[in-house]
């Protein structure tokens, strides 16, 4: 299993100096963020030419990967929430919104098809994420299971196409953000290769999920993971719960998301179970950590994961001492 970097942390930055730095502290791999303005990567530009392989070229020099390509704003308003929401990651009707994340996440697999590049990270969406309380209409969340089903079915044809999976990262609104939507969504999609999971535990965390669980109901299904921690700060649960509102710097709230090892997520049960359900790609390091700055983060979480990475699987017992 290798550690990786979401480069999104970074985008002051110029990629090949994230590579660089980040190859230095022992980062083997990168997620490259993928959505429209990024300048870590354009999708549009990168198939034209010799760009794809003068990314890859400059992503090898460091001894490193691409794990994923990751488009989260675009994939978001394919199922919605639609109007002022999500203005500002595109703006117009609704129809045109879900024509618009629809057509990006497809260019975002051709991109990563271009680039060799096995799995796209990202969300799916969701309309209405207070459906999940059949209150005041009971079908509300069936009626979204059809749309996903129908709209992401079509999107997954051409992933298909281009033999790349789609990684969907459970998450608060998403229409897919815990153990029982996820195997729905597995269900609803017909079982199909291209459907999968980006497993980041603390997004699960905070819903109160032992994240093993997770791994082993949908250990095949998990293309991508991320190394981010949540902390549950049990002193503030006990009034505010584990989804206050208002700023992620506020003293009193109950959750906050954490660097590796600072958080409530059991990381050695962690790699644990994901050793044991056969996954050996990458852990990629996410820093949302508001408590301290990236260089503390980066720095912390590579000292703590790589000690704990499980480098060869168990040999089996040797009985030919005991006959």
């Amino acid at each position: 299993m290798k550690i990786g970097l979401f480069t999104a942390t970074y985008l002051d930055m110029k990629l090949e100096e994230v590579c660089k730095f980040s190859s230095g502290l022992g980062f083997e791999a990168v997620e490259i963020p993928a959505f429209t303005g990024s300048p870590h990567l354009d999708i549009d530009e990168i198939i034209k030419g010799n760009n794809v392989k003068q990314l890859k070229k400059m992503v090898n020099s460091y001894g490193m990967i691409i794990s994923a390509l990751s488009n989260h704003t675009e994939g978001q308003i394919v199922l919605g929430p639609y109007g002022k929401d999500t203005d500002t990651i595109f703006k117009g009707t609704k129809e045109e919104k879900i024509k618009f994340g629809t057509e990006r996440m497809i260019k975002t697999a051709q991109a990563a098809s271009a680039l060799e590049v096995p799995v796209v990270n990202g969300f799916i969406g969701c309309e209405n994420f207070g459906r999940f309380f059949p209150f005041p209409y009971s079908n509300g969340w069936s009626d979204m299971e059809v749309e996903f089903a129908e709209r992401w079915g079509k999107i997954l044809d051409k992933f298909a196409e281009y033999g790349v999976k789609f990684a969907h990262e459970p998450h608060p609104n998403q229409l897919v953000y815990n153990i029982e939507t996820a195997l729905r969504s597995v269900e609803l999609m017909g079982g199909r290769k291209e459907w999968g999971f980006n497993f980041d535990p603390a997004n699960l965390i905070y819903l109160g999920i032992d994240v093993e669980n997770f791994i082993d109901e949908l250990g095949d299904r998990i293309y991508h993971v991320h190394a981010k921690d949540g902390e549950i700060v049990s002193h503030n649960v006990k009034r505010s719960g584990m989804m206050p509102q208002g700023d992620w710097q506020r003293l009193g709230r109950g959750f906050r998301f954490r660097i590796p090892g600072w958080g409530s997520v059991p990381w050695k049960k962690v790699i644990t179970e994901l050793s044991l359900v056969g996954y050996d790609y990458v852990m990629s390091y996410e820093h949302e950590d508001v408590t301290m700055s990236r260089q503390d983060g980066i720095t912390k979480t590579i000292s703590y994961l790589k000690p704990l990475i499980i480098e060869k699987p168990y040999e089996g017992r040797n009985d030919i001492l005991f006959n």
